[in-house]
């Protein structure tokens, strides 16, 4: 049987075959054929020294360039041999580095994880994940040898590795090639993390990279952090899901995050007199204008998403009464994720409701302003393919660049200076934010109010925490005049203690 020549490099995921019964042979001396120089004559020949052993029958050898490296691996053989550790019979190696060398590397994780979320998760998702791996990676390197330039290797990263898609259509574009070959040779093995004494430290790394901007260096948005770390933290997850780690390194490392909040901003708000001069500027504004009063209103009047106004169709808009309030009920939605992340290759792609499954719907209340202007905007200008209410200049889906362009403009002219010079009304969003608001501090149950917005009832008590406005207040009263004696007058003005006796 001929020897093996032991590699420090395995087949990713391959069973180990464990024996005890090792037998280290002694360092075999090669005496090569000198090479023949420039002036046509033989050189001094050179030697080579092999280091032999045997795991159970199977004979393995490695070669080194001196003796000395040769002797230092035989030590390490024999120093495994004598603590009893068992060494597999087809790599050779002692157990410890037969797993290393046979265990995946990151990157071949990473590139799994990416394929396992792709199908089921939305193109803003999967760019969120490529982006959040992207960085991550960079930190868990095992060599700065031949290295690409660093904004060459995030490219190659975030729009070819760790994008299904583009992998599966074909080899990396020529400016990205030279860097994909490099990073998938030289990212740390994932048994690397099980390491007691490198595992945290990677981790720790990993997780100080995503922290930082790559631009300026300093300290990326709370949120921004919060989203990768969650991806990184997912990404190890499968790697224990698959049985390659036994638990999640992240869990032993102590590290502090900086705070993220998802609150909105009081400030951003906009109160019903601003709104409605707002939407009267947006009907000013361009020859576009007139067609986005409808578009924006919705966002004000019924707290649509931009994606699921740009979606609306008139089968969702259910009753439009010619006085009161009308109802409606969403279906799908059409979130903007970028040709390089969408099924289609275009840049939005129609899905299910945010947080919503497959088939779900979501009912929204249409105010009585909004039921006007709706039904004007139909009168004036349509329904268009595929009943959708809003079509683009040129009959095709509105543009993102479209409505806000004549977003900003009629900000300008509806606010006074201070208020522009202000966070008030700084994206659309701002207006579905100032609905939401606004039912809240009408007193609508929180429960109702999730329902029409879309959010768990947690979810939107957390979210607009600071938009809740007098809320304390009445609390204060309500407390008060259920604490007070017998004989004292409740506090005026409170409904809840002040009621008529034939209530």
């Amino acid at each position: 049987m001929s020897p093996r020549r032991a590699s420090r490099t395995g087949v990713p995921g391959r069973e180990l075959k464990l024996s005890l019964k090792v037998r280290i042979q002694g360092i075999l001396e090669n005496v090569n054929k000198p090479k023949i120089g420039k002036n046509g004559k033989p050189g001094k020949p050179s030697k080579t020294y092999t280091a032999r052993w045997v795991v159970d029958t199977e004979p393995h050898r490695l070669t080194f360039a001196t003796w000395t490296l040769a002797d230092a691996w035989r030590n390490e053989l024999l120093g495994y041999q004598r603590r009893g550790i068992p060494f597999d019979v087809e790599s050779g190696l002692p157990e410890p580095l037969a797993r290393k060398a046979a265990s995946k590397s990151w990157y071949e994780h990473a590139v799994a994880f990416v394929d396992m979320k792709w199908p089921d998760i939305a193109p803003k998702s999967r760019s969120s994940i490529a982006e959040s791996l992207s960085r991550a990676t960079t930190a868990l390197t095992t060599s700065t040898r031949d290295a690409p330039d660093a904004k060459l290797l995030r490219q190659a990263l975030e729009h070819y590795a760790f994008n299904t898609a583009a992998r599966a259509a074909g080899p990396p574009p020529e400016p990205l090639a030279a860097a994909v070959e490099w990073i998938s040779h030289n990212t740390v093995a994932m048994t690397d993390f099980d390491d007691h004494t490198q595992g945290s430290a990677l981790v720790r790394a990993a997780l100080n990279r995503i922290a930082v901007r790559v631009d300026t260096g300093k300290q990326a948005a709370a949120n921004t952090v919060a989203r990768r770390r969650a991806v990184l933290h997912a990404c190890l997850d499968y790697a224990v899901e698959l049985g390659i780690l036994p638990a999640n390194p992240l869990k032993r490392v102590k590290w502090s995050a900086p705070k993220s909040t998802t609150v909105v901003d009081r400030r951003t708000v906009v109160n019903p007199t601003q709104a409605r001069r707002f939407l009267e500027e947006v009907g000013k504004t361009g020859r576009q204008g007139p067609r986005l009063v409808a578009f924006f209103a919705l966002m004000y009047w019924a707290g649509l998403r931009p994606s699921e106004a740009l979606h609306l169709k008139r089968s969702n808009l259910l009753s439009l009464p010619s006085k009161g309030w009308g109802e409606g009920l969403l279906t799908r939605s059409n979130p903007r994720g970028g040709r390089r992340w969408t099924n289609e290759g275009r840049s939005r792609e129609e899905r299910q409701l945010k947080h919503r499954a497959q088939g779900d719907t979501r009912p929204f209340p249409i105010h009585p302003e909004l039921v006007s202007v709706l039904r004007t905007h139909i009168d004036e200008f349509k329904i268009g393919p595929d009943e959708l209410i809003f079509l683009g200049p040129r009959g095709g889906l509105l543009a993102e660049w479209v409505y806000l362009e004549t977003f900003h403009t009629a900000r300008e002219a509806a606010l006074t200076p201070s208020e522009a010079a202000s966070p008030l009304l700084d994206v659309p969003y701002s207006l579905r934010h100032a609905c939401v608001s606004t039912w809240l501090n009408a007193g609508v149950p929180a429960t109702q109010v999730a329902e029409w917005a879309g959010h768990s009832v947690e979810v939107l008590l957390r979210v607009y925490a600071k938009c809740l406005v007098g809320q304390d207040e009445v609390a204060r009263r309500r407390i008060e005049g259920a604490t007070q004696p017998p004989d004292e007058e409740p506090p005026e003005n409170d409904p809840q203690t002040n009621k008529p006796d034939s209530e």
